[in-house]
């Protein structure tokens, strides 16, 4: 049984989902932000950024509660992959990333109710098989990953796509790094379980 107030700064279901591994029950809201890289931004800096952001901009309305941010960059070498928003962007992403590694920063921020904050980064690196035409459009038929950075749904389908990961927590792929969140509550002196 929980006692501490959580909530979750993400209208992300993927992130939701994963938090109930570890949360009986917890709050949702989604803040409102613009989520456009600044210029110049290293990914670690936008991933980070963009967590902290999402995580303060509920404390006004949550004071009494522990607030998870968390945000997702993909890159694959200086191109940055956002979730695509149709059918042809995601087919394309898929096959610029054939035979290619893909480095997923996945940043979460934990603001407590004093509004101590914490925030780390857990590093993926995917690495994409040679992917033909019709094994990315039977994935998009099946996946519609349309929701998914890099359009890569590494919980479904999208694990076979890849030869390997290299990463310290499988979670962090899907949005949020559950290994990184527990460490941070304890740290805070909040056990779990």
């Amino acid at each position: 049984m929980n006692l501490t107030p959580i909530l979750l700064a993400s209208g992300s279901p993927y992130r939701k989902q994963l938090l109930q591994k570890i949360f009986d029950s917890f709050d949702v809201a989604v803040p409102n932000l613009d989520e456009s890289p600044l210029p110049d931004e290293t990914p670690l800096r936008l991933s980070t950024r963009l967590a902290t952001e999402k995580a303060e901009a509920l404390r006004p309305r949550f004071p009494t509660h522990w607030i998870i941010g968390s945000d997702q960059v993909a890159m694959r070498g200086e191109t940055r992959l956002d979730k695509p928003e149709t059918r042809r962007q995601a087919s394309q992403q898929l096959a610029e990333s054939s035979g290619q590694c893909v480095t997923f920063y996945t940043s979460i921020c934990l603001v407590t109710p004093t509004g101590k904050k914490q925030t780390e980064t857990d590093l993926c690196k995917v690495y994409f098989r040679a992917l033909a035409d019709d094994q990315i459009r039977r994935y998009l038929e099946r996946e519609q990953p349309y929701d998914c950075a890099a359009s890569f749904k590494s919980e479904g389908l999208g694990i076979t796509l890849i030869s390997r990961i290299e990463g310290n927590d499988p979670n962090a792929l899907v949005g949020l790094p559950l290994i990184l969140l527990t460490k941070m509550m304890r740290q805070a002196g909040v056990e779990i379980p």
